[in-house]
């Protein structure tokens, strides 16, 4: 598996995968209704870099790494991470996070948060905990998952000086 930069073309195929996300309102706290241009914006422009993975020229999955916050606080990343339903299950996530915690290291970060991880996503934050992220803090109810209703979600942050290179 090759983890590289997203090039524009890429977006063909990390775009089905980001709006099946977002339609199925079980993970992100993304509309439902995200168009392209919107799901550009969010994926290919705000982010201060997006990565894809790749094997044999097909994308399997995406991240990008964006300030967590502005002025102050833009020291501490943010990251969002989607794997493409065929390629689930095969270390994709696991190798998306090892690389964006090495390459927001290298870009300055000092540290990791994810502000909503949503709480019945137990893969998610399995993975996460595993790459040294903890649970800082439970949003009761923040999140209107599609089946389950109000679930909680997750604040988990990590820092990054282990990933100094």
């Amino acid at each position: 598996m090759l983890i590289r930069p997203m090039r524009p073309d890429d977006f063909d195929a990390v775009w089905p995968v980001l709006r099946d996300i977002a339609r199925a309102g079980e993970t992100y706290a993304l509309d439902p209704g995200l168009d392209r241009a919107a799901g550009w914006a969010l994926w290919g422009e705000a982010p201060r870099a997006t990565f894809v993975a790749e094997r044999d020229g097909a994308i399997l999955g995406s991240y990008y790494i964006k300030p967590n916050a502005a002025g102050p606080g833009d020291h501490v990343c943010n990251a969002g991470y989607i794997v493409a339903p065929a390629a689930r299950g095969q270390g994709v996530a696991a190798a998306l996070c090892a690389h964006s915690l090495a390459e927001a290291a290298r870009m300055g970060f000092a540290a990791m948060q994810f502000n909503m991880v949503v709480a019945s996503n137990q893969v998610a934050v399995r993975l996460w905990r595993r790459h040294g992220f903890l649970i800082v803090g439970t949003l009761p109810g923040a999140y209107r998952h599609a089946t389950l209703g109000l679930v909680d979600c997750h604040v988990m942050y990590r820092t990054l000086h282990d990933q100094a290179g």
